[in-house]
């Protein structure tokens, strides 16, 4: 087994979460983090245009929901593999392979391929871009993306709470790379953002 994979494992019988905060705590943490983001794209005029503030903001999620907070472990990629990803503009958008992040969510054991930008500045993230059972009815039909900096163990805290809709999902000008086929998940992700209902959204 790969050593990260090992320590995820140990771990993991210790405790259902990364991090020993209490729920309450960590509850506050996430609804804190989206309250800044709605304030920062309000006050923005890039993301969202200002004629569509009032149909996005605030942006809608799933209850936080502690489950979907995993502990993971990328097996780095054993070669140099570049990927011409397909986005939402119709250009390709060259994407490094970073490895594949391993993980057990709800009791299943799942994986992600994680990627970063080929030629990016900053190379000490990588992105999850992944679709699931909820792409397309519950949540935007190109997917999610999952932002993570990079650690030297190999080990990670995987949150689902925080999966967002790429920029592509509020402004057409936006370009966002589609999740590979091995990025399909086969069940449903209740955490993070997701679209509003009907009933939900605001038009001037």
């Amino acid at each position: 087994m790969f050593p990260a994979l090992v320590a995820v494992a140990m771990l993991a019988a210790c405790s259902n979460r990364p991090h020993e905060e209490s729920t309450e705590d960590y509850v506050r943490k996430i609804t804190a983090g989206r309250a800044a983001k709605d304030a920062d794209f309000r006050a923005g005029h890039d993301v969202i245009p200002d004629a569509k503030k009032d149909e996005f903001l605030p942006l809608a999620y799933f209850p936080v929901d502690p489950a979907y907070n995993v502990l993971a472990g990328l097996k780095p990629a054993t070669q140099d593999i570049v990927v011409d990803m397909p986005t939402s503009t119709g250009v390709r958008r060259k994407m490094r392979e970073v490895g594949t992040m391993e993980f057990t969510l709800k009791g299943q054991q799942m994986s992600l391929l994680a990627f970063n930008e080929v030629g990016a500045p900053d190379n000490n993230h990588v992105t999850l871009m992944f679709s699931d059972m909820t792409s397309g009815t519950e949540t935007y039909a190109a997917g999610r993306y999952i932002d993570l900096a990079m650690t030297a163990s190999g080990i990670y805290a995987l949150d689902f709470n925080l999966a967002y809709h790429p920029y592509c999902y509020y402004n057409p000008t936006y370009e966002c790379p589609y999740p590979p086929p091995e990025n399909r998940l086969k069940v449903p992700i209740h955490a993070g953002e997701r679209m509003k209902k009907p009933a939900e959204a605001q038009t001037k």
